[in-house]
């Protein structure tokens, strides 16, 4: 039986390949039309079945298992078809089973081998048209539909890939793994077939449906926010050619404007009054000041009355004193300010021939810098200048600063 599929596979690859030009002219236009010249050629395509004609007054045609062999060859973004009947592939494996274990029960070991071989074919095959159902789902989800021209068409074609997806994963629940394993026993070889490919096959395959699924879903949303648009901007010109005369009215005269041309941000960000920035301390101080001050008396409580003389007078002034060494170094600052060029502190000192301590100028002058507000202490850059200590690791003894406009 082998030898005779055998021949007979031989004949009808070589009848494909010594008529391929005839083939793919079916192929591509779908029918062919019968003249003297391709008359034999037609004949021995037709007697192969590779041709077939569906009605007598009907053009010929490729026979379905033919042009599915050739989409799937040639990737043809045509070929749209996907095989969601899994229930009969099931049904093919379980029954499959049964022959193998009928077989090896009655020690007929070539019956049995077939039974497998025929076993592996439908397994492997039905897992290979999982993958490839699968794989056309995302070249169509990938081109966007694209062998389509229309929104609408588009919109069709992506619901009907939902439902295959839909059919495909119901088909998938239908594979109950104690049932299989059941079947397949203590039989080692069904076991790898039944529960071990097919499972890994399943659990994959269900995974990518889900993605599919949810990648649909998605462009099926953009679809219909699209055609959503278009209809709007269809009938916006529909209603300007019934209405040539129409012209736009001034909408920001009116106090309520529509809620299309209402869509322009807040030119002013919702702002506050920063209370801990000093640029602000005159206006925050009167504001506190004309503060009104409003007490209340309860209605419950007496309150005695009493004859309190008051006299005013005017409040004598004081002030406290600057301290001198502050005070010449805001003299020094302002030097370094007045020459704009860079000063030692410590020269300064002995040019102006002042009577301070050299260390407590040295303090000083840097409290000076380091206690000004930072906007004025940004115009200046004040260095140290000095040698690590000889004896201790990390110090640095400073012996004089430097001081010049930034």
């Amino acid at each position: 039986m082998s030898s005779n599929l055998h021949q007979a596979g031989v004949k009808l690859l070589r009848q494909l390949g010594r008529h391929a030009e005839l083939v793919m002219d079916v192929y591509l236009s779908g029918s062919v039309s019968e003249s003297e010249t391709n008359t034999a050629d037609i004949e021995k395509l037709r007697k192969s079945d590779i041709l077939w004609r569906p009605a007598p007054e009907q053009a010929l045609r490729l026979k379905r298992s033919v042009r599915a062999l050739l989409e799937e060859a040639l990737s043809d973004e045509r070929n749209r078809q996907i095989d969601s009947n899994v229930g009969s592939s099931l049904a093919s494996i379980k029954t499959l089973a049964e022959h193998y274990k009928e077989a090896r029960h009655n020690v007929d070991y070539a019956a049995s081998e077939a039974y497998l071989a025929d076993l592996n074919e439908h397994v492997y095959s039905f897992a290979d048209s999982l993958r490839y159902s699968i794989r056309v789902l995302w070249s169509r989800i990938n081109n966007e539909f694209g062998y389509v021209g229309t929104i609408n068409a588009k919109i069709r074609e992506n619901e009907l890939a939902q439902q295959q997806v839909t059919e495909l994963l119901n088909g998938l629940e239908m594979f109950q793994f104690s049932e299989l394993g059941e079947i397949a026993g203590d039989i080692r070889e069904l076991r790898k077939l039944l529960v071990t490919s097919l499972q890994d096959v399943l659990s994959e395959c269900t995974q990518e449906l889900s993605v599919v699924q949810g990648r649909l879903l998605e462009l099926l949303g953009r679809f219909r926010q699209i055609r959503g648009r278009t209809r709007l901007l269809k009938g916006w010109l529909l209603y300007t050619d019934l209405h040539p005369d129409y012209s736009p009215s001034d909408h920001v005269s009116h106090k309520q404007l529509p809620a299309l041309f209402n869509c322009a941000e807040a030119l002013l960000a919702p702002a506050a009054v920063d209370v801990h920035s000093t640029l602000y301390e005159p206006e925050l101080f009167d504001i506190v000041a004309n503060i009104k001050r409003i007490d209340r008396l309860s209605s419950g409580a007496a309150h005695a009355e009493q004859d309190v003389s008051v006299a005013l007078s005017q409040a004598e002034d004081f002030a406290i004193p600057d301290n001198p060494l502050k005070l010449a170094v805001d003299e020094y600052f302002c030097s370094v300010i007045d020459s704009g060029k860079s000063q030692s502190a410590l020269e300064y000192l002995d040019e102006k021939a002042l009577e301070w301590d050299r260390e407590s100028w040295l303090y000083q002058v840097i409290c000076g810098y380091e206690g000004l507000p930072e906007e004025h202490r940004q115009y200046f850059e004040l260095e140290a200048i000095g040698e690590p200590d000889a004896v201790f690791n990390g110090n640095f003894i400073i012996q004089d600063v430097e001081l010049w406009l930034a």
